[in-house]
């Protein structure tokens, strides 16, 4: 064997030995990973995705993918002649809007699941109205009724725990059911962040189209690789942080808050981006950690 195939070889083999620390810490453990954004619309990048949770349960991990959907929404509401309405910048979701969102969700859902199904590990498509697992209340937009946008009250995660018990791997959408069992359109985030709570999650993962967390966002230079939660409050608290990140970040926080150990932000335009997160001594993203937590990156 020549001297640049060993050199291959062994560089693969690194990256293993790299990988052992993090696979041992989160053996049994449970990941959320909130799927949505150009990695959905993008199909080889949603097959990297999928090859991704699915490694993450081979190796030990319980995975949970929450997904969105907004933009193929959109899409199918343009495609019967309606014109989405918006109010605040979220969806205003009438009666015939929330039929093509739950259509679109639970098709985009059994897609995933048949992803899942294709590598060999056993997936359960579900949403928040199975098993009650999301109960929700009308959401509203600065005292505007913006339809049947829903706001979660309660996750029951019975359904979730049953599954990850019985070796399913779940995927859910983000659609819950009030007291008088209306359904409800749910942002995938928010979803995401309380199914995390909800089930003790060590780890919430959002892919989105951003790098991760910038001190100055016109500055490629101050990526933050990894961000105390205090640090993340002091950023919104100094103006540092606006626009979407900063709902995203605030969820963060309450994830951190209310029991996850560690809240990833990552560029889901990436190839292989969770793993990259997960398994690498540097990352490629923002991690948000617990005050207990410390420093898990090797400088």
């Amino acid at each position: 064997m020549d001297e640049k195939n060993m050199r291959e070889i062994l560089g693969k083999a690194e990256v293993l030995i790299e990988a052992l620390p993090y696979i041992q810490r989160f053996n049994r453990k449970i990941i959320v990973v909130k799927y949505g954004g150009s990695a959905m619309a993008d199909e080889t990048l949603k097959h990297q995705v999928i090859q991704d949770v699915t490694l993450l349960k081979l190796v030990g991990f319980k995975p949970i993918i929450v997904h969105g959907g907004g933009k193929e929404i959109s899409r199918w509401v343009g495609k019967v002649g309606m014109e989405p309405e918006f109010v605040n910048g979220l969806r205003k979701t009438d009666e015939a809007t929330m039929e093509i969102a739950e259509m679109v969700l639970n098709k985009v859902n059994k897609s995933l699941v048949k992803l899942v199904q294709e590598l060999g590990v056993n997936a359960a498509g579900i949403s928040g109205k199975d098993g009650g697992l999301l109960k929700v209340e009308k959401k509203y937009s600065g005292g505007q009724d913006i339809g049947f946008v829903g706001e979660i009250t309660e996750v029951r995660p019975k359904i979730l725990y049953d599954l990850l018990e019985k070796d399913f791997l779940p995927i859910v959408c983000p659609v819950g059911m009030d007291n008088a069992y209306n359904s409800y359109n749910i942002n995938a985030d928010d979803a995401a962040c309380a199914i995390a709570k909800a089930v003790s999650a060590e780890k919430l993962a959002f892919l989105t189209d951003i790098e991760g967390v910038y001190k100055d966002p016109d500055d490629k230079s101050t990526l933050i690789s990894e961000l105390p939660v205090s640090e993340a409050r002091k950023l919104i608290e100094e103006g540092f942080i606006g626009g979407g990140m900063l709902p995203k970040l605030s969820n963060c926080i309450d994830a951190i808050e209310n029991g996850v150990s560690r809240v990833h932000i990552l560029d889901g335009r990436i190839a292989h981006c969770l793993l990259l997160e997960i398994f690498t001594n540097k990352g490629i993203g923002t991690a948000i950690l617990g005050e207990k937590e410390t420093k898990f990156y090797n400088e």
